[in-house]
Order: C-alpha cells, then structure tokens, then sequence
C-alpha cells in the first residue's frame, strides 16, 4: 500500500493572519509557516510583526509582515491586495483579531465600547473575509478560519459585550460556511477556552479570578497559545476538506464539566 501523503502539508499555500504580533495569533502564524504556507502577518503595530516574521524567517519560513487595523476597510483592502501582489493569490485566512475594552456587568458598557467591540470582533472578521473570498473562489477554493472563544457559547463573568461578539461569530461562520460551499470555501471557527497571553491578563495576574477560573476547567490550567494552533492547522489544511460550518471548541473540558461536576464525581 503506498503511503498517504501529509494532510496538514500546506507547502504552497498562502495564508493571512490577523493580530499576528503575539498570543495565539503569532502562534499559529508560525504553525502554518512550519508546515510550508507563505504566511502574511497582520495587526495594527508593525513592530511586534517584525519580530514574528523574524522567528519565521529564521526557521527558513517565508512571512511577510503588513500593519493593517481591521476595524479599517481601506486598510483591509490594502493588506488583502499587498498578499495579492506579493505571493500571487490567498488561500488560508485566519481570523483571529480581537478586542475587549470593557470588563464588568453589560449594562455598564457605554455604546463606544459596543460599536469598538463588535466593529473589530465581528465586523473586521467579514471585511476580512469579503476582501479574500474572491481570490479564493478564482482559484477553485480555500480556507476561512475565525477564532471565537467559549465565551461566545456560554456567558463569561464580567465579558458580557465579549460573549455577544463572539456568539455573532459563530453565527457568521455558520452563515458563510453555506454559502460559500459551492465555490469549495471551507469556513470553519475555533473556540479556545482559557489561554494564557497578554490578552487574558486580567484573569490569571489576579489570583482570586485565577483560581476561580482553573477550577473551571477540568485539566486545571490555561492553555498555552501553541495549544490552539494545531487546531487552526487541521482547518487550513487539507485534512479537513469535508468540514464546514464547524466551531471546533479548545477548553481544557470547561465546557463539559466544570466545579459542580467536579464536585459530585469526586
């Protein structure tokens, strides 16, 4: 029997990465450079870009680094049209930009932190996606991945206005998924439980919000960024070509069983 070819082999493929500069953005960046994608690097500061490109570069990867705010459709536009230019088409988009400036109670949240939230979160994933959509449908298909988060599938304390744009992007990924299908665009999203990143600071640095949080989770600990990219590799890669409309959830077992559960197995 011959052997199967590599299903997550991505050599020629070329992806675009939003809030490429740290985290879990900068993570999966360099997961789909390891497995052979020219990968665009986006986020508003061209410095934190540079250092990723850097990493990539030095491990014989190929990445080009462009400052682009999502929340801006010129910017959008231009960034799409730089990839273009630059490796000839796009193939992987990878949303993964992401806001949230206010933390408490949703009823306390002023409506410039509303329109900022859902104008990144939510908005700037279909600008993204409306800019790249044609260049993938020109050449026969093509791979859109959004990360959600749990928060968009149950109610997170003090992350209200965060939860509703994240549910919206379930819903958009679902809604794009359909119709999208027929040009062989596969759209898919990740949802990541706890990740410990400068995102998520204000959780883990607080102990009391820490510890609440880890006995949440059934594994007892956040996860690390790298954590949440094998899984955005499986959906950029060919491996997946049958999965569509999927949010693919990454939580350690927070959604499935948190402190009562564990209390009553134990």
């Amino acid at each position: 029997m011959s052997q199967s070819p590599n299903l997550f082999d991505l050599t020629g493929k070329v992806a675009i990465v939003t809030g490429a500069s740290r985290g879990i953005g900068a993570a999966i960046a360099v997961a789909l450079a390891n497995a052979g994608a020219r990968v665009v690097l986006a986020s508003r500061k061209q410095e934190g870009l540079d250092a990723v490109a850097a990493e990539i570069s030095a491990a014989g990867g190929q990445a080009l680094a462009i400052a682009a705010h999502t929340g801006d459709q010129a910017a959008v536009a231009r960034l799409v049209a730089q990839t273009a230019d630059a490796f000839g088409g796009v193939d992987i988009l990878v949303n993964n930009a992401a806001t949230n400036p206010h933390f408490g109670p949703i009823l306390t949240a002023d409506e410039s932190l509303w329109d900022k939230t859902l104008d990144v979160n939510v908005k700037g994933y279909f600008r993204m996606a409306q800019a790249c959509a044609p260049y993938m449908a020109a050449q026969g298909g093509g791979k859109i991945i959004n990360l959600a988060s749990v928060a968009g599938l149950a109610p997170q304390p003090g992350m209200g206005v965060y939860c509703v744009t994240k549910a919206a992007v379930i819903m958009l990924t679902e809604v794009l998924a359909a119709e999208l299908a027929a040009q062989n665009i596969q759209v898919n999203a990740v949802a990541p439980g706890f990740v410990k990143t400068k995102f998520s600071a204000a959780i883990w640095s607080n102990p009391a919000i820490n510890d609440a949080t880890l006995a949440a989770i059934p594994q007892q600990r956040m996860a690390a960024p790298e954590e949440i990219a094998g899984t955005v590799l499986f959906l950029a890669s060919a491996a997946s070509s049958f999965t569509t409309g999927a949010t693919l959830v990454v939580d350690g077992g927070q959604m499935v069983g948190g402190p009562l559960f564990k209390v009553m197995s134990g």
